[in-house]
C-alpha cells in the first residue's frame, strides 16, 4: 500500500470520527446489549427526577468512590429497579430510608428489591459504590477517564463516555429516554487542583489534605453529559448579551495556557451570536456556559463543553472540507458548542437516532461559516465534507441494543440537511424550522419519527421517501440522463421507493428544476449545456 493512500485513509478516518465516540461495528448482540439499551420493565415504572453524584476521586489510586442519590417518581407499582455500573466498578450496596436492599446483579446491571412502591410517589435511593473505573486509552474514542499529567507533572483528568454510557463511571440509568431534572455533582480532590462539572458552582468546601466542590445543574441533563475535570485550572469569564438576558460565559484551563485561551475562545461568543440566530436561545441559560480544557480532543457535555483542540483553528489545524473555510473557526468549540442544541437540549431517546445530535450538529459549522463570510462559503464548507462520506450502512442503527449508526451521520447527515434546504426554497422559513424544532421539543427526548414528522408539517411537503433515501439505505440517488435529437431524458436509480427528489439544474444556461423518478422523462435542450446544482446530494452519469 502506497504511503500516500495510508495518509489519506488516515484523514478520512480521523474525520469520520471526529470529536464523537467510536462508532462500534456490531453484528452480534447479547443479553446485556438489551438490558443496556432498551426501556426494560424494571426501568419503565419509575420516571427520574434528580441526582446527587456525590464522589471522591484518589488520581494517585486510580480510584473513586461514594454515592448516587436517585430521586425518582412512581409511575405504577413495581418492586424492582434497573440501576447500571459496568465493570470493574462495583455497587457496594444500596439503601432507602436508612434500610439496606437486596441486590441482584447480571453483568452490568442492578436488580435492587424496593419496599412497596405506590403510584404517585416521589421516593429515592442511595446508591454507594467504588473502584477503578476503566481508563480511555484514546479519549473521547472509546471512554472512561483519562488520568494524565500536565507538563508541570500536575494531575490532569477527565471524564468521556458518550456511547459507552455514563455508568463507565457511576451508578445511574443509562438510557438516553429519561433524564434527571435537575443534579447536584459533589466532588473531592487532593488540595491544589481544581474539579469542574456541570452547571454553576455552588460553593467549595476546604479539607485539611482535600477540596470538595459543589456544582449544580438546574435542567434536565443526559447521563453522558455529565463530566467531572480535574487540573490546575484558571478561569476568566464574560458576559455574553443574548436573546434570553445576561448569559455567563466562563473559561477554564492550565494556568500556563491562560493567553493562549483568551486569543482562542474568541470563537465562543461568535459561536454563541450565530447559534442564537439559527437555532434560538442558548438552552441552558440557568446552568451558564463553559469551556473547560482537557487532556483529549473535546466533547459536548452540558454547559460543560470541553476543549482540547490545542488552540488551534479546523479539527487539530486541518480542514476538513478541503476548501479552506475549515480554518476560519475552531472546530471543537463550534461544533461541542453546537451540541448544546441538538444533543443536550433534543436528544435521541435510543441511540440508534443518533444521527438527530450529529447531523444538525454537523450542518451547523455550515451556518456558523454562513453567518459570518456568507451562504457561498457554508454551502462550499458543508459540499466539501462529502469526501468523508463512505455510505457504508444506514444512517439509524438497530434499535433496543445501544446501537449508532454510521459514522456518516456526520457528514452525509449534514448534507441531507443542506439539500433539504434547498427542497424548502424559503431561508425564512428554513431557520425557523431549526429554531422551532429547539422550541417544540425543548429539553425533551425524541424519536427520529418525531423529527421527521415536525419537519414534514413544516414544510408541507411528504418527506417519508426523502428521508427513508437518506437515513436508512445506503445508496446515493444517482441521476442518469442523455441528451440526444434536441431531448435531455433523465430518470434517477439506486432510489427507494417512491423517491422522486426535484432537483435544481442548468439548461442551456438558464437555471431551472426538473422533476426525475424512477421512470424516464424528456425535456427539450438545445445544446449540450447541462449541469446539476451542487448543492444537492446526489450522484449523476451522463450515458
Amino acid at each position: 500500500m502506497k504511503k500516500k493512500h495510508i495518509a489519506f485513509t488516515f484523514l478520512l478516518v480521523s474525520t469520520l470520527i471526529a470529536n464523537a465516540q467510536l462508532l462500534q461495528e456490531k453484528n452480534n448482540f447479547t443479553k446485556q446489549d438489551t438490558l443496556r439499551g432498551s426501556i426494560t420493565p424494571e426501568r419503565q415504572w419509575w420516571d427520574l427526577t434528580y441526582y446527587h453524584l456525590d464522589i471522591e476521586v484518589k488520581p494517585e489510586e486510580k480510584f473513586i468512590s461514594g454515592t448516587n442519590t436517585i430521586q425518582y417518581k412512581v409511575l405504577k407499582p413495581h418492586q424492582v429497579m434497573q440501576i447500571d455500573l459496568q465493570e470493574p466498578m462495583k455497587i457496594t450496596k444500596v439503601t432507602q430510608n436508612g434500610k439496606v436492599l437486596t441486590i441482584q446483579r447480571n453483568g452490568n446491571a442492578f436488580f435492587i428489591t424496593l419496599d412497596e412502591q405506590n403510584t404517585g410517589d416521589v421516593n429515592s435511593v442511595v446508591v454507594h459504590y467504588e473502584g477503578h473505573p476503566r481508563e480511555a486509552v484514546n479519549a473521547p474514542w472509546d471512554g472512561g477517564f483519562s488520568w494524565k499529567k500536565d507538563k508541570n507533572g500536575k494531575h490532569f483528568i477527565a471524564t468521556s463516555c458518550q456511547g459507552l454510557g455514563a455508568s463507565v463511571w457511576w451508578p445511574n440509568k443509562d438510557h438516553m429516554y429519561d433524564e434527571a431534572d435537575s443534579m447536584d455533582i459533589s466532588v473531592t480532590i487532593p488540595k491544589g487542583l481544581m474539579n469542574v462539572s456541570n452547571g454553576r458552582l455552588k460553593n467549595t468546601e476546604e479539607h485539611d489534605k482535600t477540596i470538595t466542590t459543589h456544582w449544580t445543574v438546574k435542567n434536565p441533563i443526559n447521563n453522558y453529559g455529565v463530566n467531572v475535570n480535574i487540573g490546575d485550572y484558571v478561569n476568566f469569564s464574560e458576559v455574553y448579551e443574548g436573546e434570553k438576558g445576561n448569559l455567563d460565559m466562563d473559561y477554564w484551563v492550565l494556568s500556563y495556557n491562560l493567553e493562549k485561551a483568551k486569543k482562542q475562545f474568541k470563537d465562543a461568543p461568535k459561536m454563541m451570536k450565530a447559534f442564537e440566530h439559527w437555532f434560538g436561545p442558548y438552552p441552558f441559560y440557568e446552568d451558564s456556559f463553559k469551556l473547560v480544557e482537557v487532556p483529549y480532543l473535546g466533547m459536548e457535555h452540558q454547559s460543560s463543553v470541553t476543549y482540547g483542540n490545542r488552540f488551534k483553528n479546523g479539527y487539530l489545524g486541518r480542514d476538513l472540507s478541503g476548501t479552506g473555510w475549515g480554518l476560519k473557526f475552531d472546530f471543537i468549540i463550534i461544533h461541542e458548542a453546537g451540541h448544546e442544541w441538538f444533543a443536550n437540549n433534543i436528544t435521541n431517546k435510543d441511540i440508534a437516532d443518533m444521527w438527530i445530535h450529529e447531523s444538525f450538529t454537523a450542518y451547523s459549522e455550515s451556518l456558523f461559516l454562513e453567518y459570518y463570510y456568507g451562504k457561498q462559503a457554508g454551502a462550499e464548507y458543508v459540499i466539501g465534507t462529502r469526501r468523508s462520506i463512505m455510505n457504508d450502512k444506514p444512517l439509524i442503527g438497530l434499535y433496543n441494543v445501544n446501537n449508532e449508526g454510521s459514522s456518516d451521520m456526520y457528514y452525509k447527515g449534514a448534507n441531507m440537511l443542506h439539500t433539504l434546504r434547498q427542497l424548502v426554497e424559503d431561508d425564512v422559513l428554513w431557520r425557523n424550522i431549526l429554531r422551532g424544532l429547539n422550541t417544540q421539543f425543548y429539553h425533551q427526548t425524541v424519536t427520529t419519527k418525531q423529527i421527521e414528522d415536525y419537519i414534514s408539517k413544516m414544510t408541507k411537503k411528504d418527506l417519508t421517501a426523502f428521508f427513508n433515501q437518506y437515513l436508512r439505505d445506503t445508496r446515493i440517488p444517482t441521476l442518469e440522463y442523455k441528451i440526444e435529437n434536441g431531448q435531455l431524458k433523465f430518470c434517477y436509480t439506486n432510489i427507494v421507493e417512491d423517491f422522486d427528489m426535484p432537483i435544481e439544474v442548468e439548461i442551456d444556461g438558464k437555471p431551472e428544476w426538473i422533476f426525475p423518478n424512477s421512470e424516464w422523462k424528456t425535456k427539450p435542450i438545445k445544446g449540450e449545456d447541462f449541469s446539476i446544482d451542487k448543492d444537492f446530494y446526489i450522484h449523476s452519469q451522463k450515458l
